[in-house]
């Protein structure tokens, strides 16, 4: 005979520490995020203490993009294989002790070699992390704000790294912009031994894929150089050239392997998935345009209009917030309510109209009347977005993919980053010389033709990061077509039970 049983049966009650854990889990992702744009602030005194040259200051950059891009798959996949508290928890010790090293440098190969650990060790971290928030957090509602505040911190923390790293460089020195890692990494570390707590039965214990860790691996650094070194030496030049073609041929051979593979590192099946596959791909695009902002904005303060390092970490504040509110505000409150497409398509979109805003810029332009609208704007677009990509990354993924399709979501950050940097810096150089060669035979004030050409540069820059943003919102509204996901109990995996599912019925044998 049939019984009805309650449609809760069989759903593992809900972690009672997972909102504290859910703090531990967002220090460990703040902390990887403002390293990523902390040590920037930092790093012209950096430069002139340890006696960097200019061609070889990008290293301090370069060294963590490349380990933290390159080996973000491998860390996915450890931290499924492995266990992902135990992934998150060896990411933390080996990011602190990275740190440690960093800021005690004497010279400049223990300070690339410091971030090139830093990246390693973020690769372990930033997966485990966020697939932890994926099998952790069961019910629809609270995903949606538990995702709601990683992605507001995933999203704002670049602009808090800008602050953190003036203040800790004006009053202190460049060294604390490495020593404020250990507080976070040790609270963080201690947190997750007493409050995470990774659901049974959630791990892919097969062997691990070596042929795809090291095409995989290789490939993205490559991807990642060339775009690093075009920035310096020119999309001619044969490096460059031959990094990108070495990409493509270990990329192309990765695909074929994993096909292949009894237990890929990249199971296919992960990017197969037309909405997974459509926020991978809008979300890289929407940091590029992102990674535009914080490049020439940071540049426009303080080269332009003379600000401090500390005063740009200010300006940048109200950005911060507008994601918040985009994150916490519209897109988790909403999340159970609209299909994704609805909060991430207008969301690049509303982004994009905060761009448009500050391609006006110009010598003279004031904070108020330009900086300030586009920025929130932008934050608010980027933080309505941002939220629902983070969730559905992991949504309905099977716990033993949990992991790799965590690190996809940073895989495609990462390399968005570095491919923004290095695209839009190359397109404002290049305006900016042009601007000085039309405009030098009639100028009588030099210092301001220098400054006016770097303006044009930077508007010209920006121009394409709008386009970006607009093409992000495409791909968004046609790419990703999943209803708005139930707001009943969602699986380990982060599946969601159908919202309209009344009941389960089960056989049960009578006595």
């Amino acid at each position: 005979m049939s019984q009805t049983l309650p449609k809760n049966a069989g759903i593992p009650a809900p972690d009672p520490g997972r909102w504290k854990a859910l703090a531990f889990i967002a220090l460990a992702q703040l902390m990887v995020v403002l390293d990523a744009t902390i040590v920037n602030i930092a790093l012209p005194k950096a430069q002139v203490d340890l006696g960097i040259s200019d061609a070889n200051k990008q290293w301090v950059i370069t060294a963590y993009a490349l380990a933290f891009g390159g080996l973000l798959l491998f860390g996915g996949r450890i931290s499924d294989l492995f266990g992902r508290k135990r992934t998150f928890t060896i990411g933390l010790i080996g990011f602190a002790l990275a740190s440690a090293l960093g800021g005690a440098a004497t010279g400049q190969a223990l300070l690339f070699g410091s971030r090139a650990l830093q990246g390693v060790f973020g690769a372990l971290l930033a997966p485990a992390a966020l697939s932890l928030l994926a099998v952790t957090f069961t019910d629809a509602k609270e995903r949606a704000k538990a995702f709601g505040i990683f992605g507001a911190i995933a999203g704002g923390g670049g602009a808090v790294g800008l602050l953190l790293g003036g203040f800790l460089t004006d009053s202190l020195n460049w060294r604390w912009t490495f020593f404020v890692n250990i507080p976070f990494a040790v609270i963080a570390a201690i947190g997750a031994y007493l409050y995470i707590r990774e659901p049974a039965g959630t791990r892919n214990r097969s062997s691990l894929d070596i042929p795809g860790v090291l095409l995989s691996t290789l490939g993205l650094v490559s991807l990642v150089y060339g775009f690093t070194r075009a920035e310096s030496a020119g999309w001619s030049d044969a490096l460059t050239v031959g990094s990108f073609v070495a990409a493509v041929v270990l990329l192309a051979a990765f695909i074929v392997v994993e096909a292949r593979v009894k237990s890929p590192l990249l199971p296919l099946r992960v990017l197969a998935d037309r909405n997974r596959g459509g926020i991978y791909l809008s979300l890289g695009l929407a940091v590029i345009g992102m990674f535009g902002l914080f490049l020439f904005l940071t540049y426009y303060l303080q080269v332009v209009k003379g600000y401090s390092s500390l005063s740009t970490g200010f300006a940048f504040l109200p950005m911060v917030a507008g994601m918040i509110t985009g994150s916490t505000q519209i897109g988790a409150r909403l999340m159970t309510r609209v299909p994704p497409r609805l909060l991430m398509g207008p969301g690049f979109l509303l982004a994009a109209v905060g761009m448009l805003l500050l391609t006006r810029l110009e010598v003279g332009s004031s904070y108020a009347g330009v900086i300030l609208p586009g920025m929130v704007l932008l934050g608010l677009g980027m933080g309505t977005a941002f939220m629902p990509a983070m969730s559905m990354a992991t949504h309905g993924i099977e716990p033993r993919d949990a992991g790799v399709a965590s690190a996809m979501v940073n895989t495609s950050q990462q390399v968005g980053g570095a491919i923004g940097t290095a695209l839009l810096n190359t397109i404002a150089a290049s305006a900016t010389t042009a601007f000085v060669a039309d405009h030098a035979a009639g100028a009588t004030d030099p210092k301001l033709l220098q400054l006016q050409a770097l303006v044009d540069g930077y508007t010209s820059a920006i121009w394409w990061a709008v386009g970006i943003l607009v093409v992000a919102s495409a791909i968004a509204f046609t790419l990703i077509n999943t209803g708005k996901p139930g707001t009943g109990p969602v699986s380990q995996g982060g599946g969601t039970r159908d919202a309209d599912e009344e009941e389960f019925k089960v056989p049960v044998i009578a006595h």
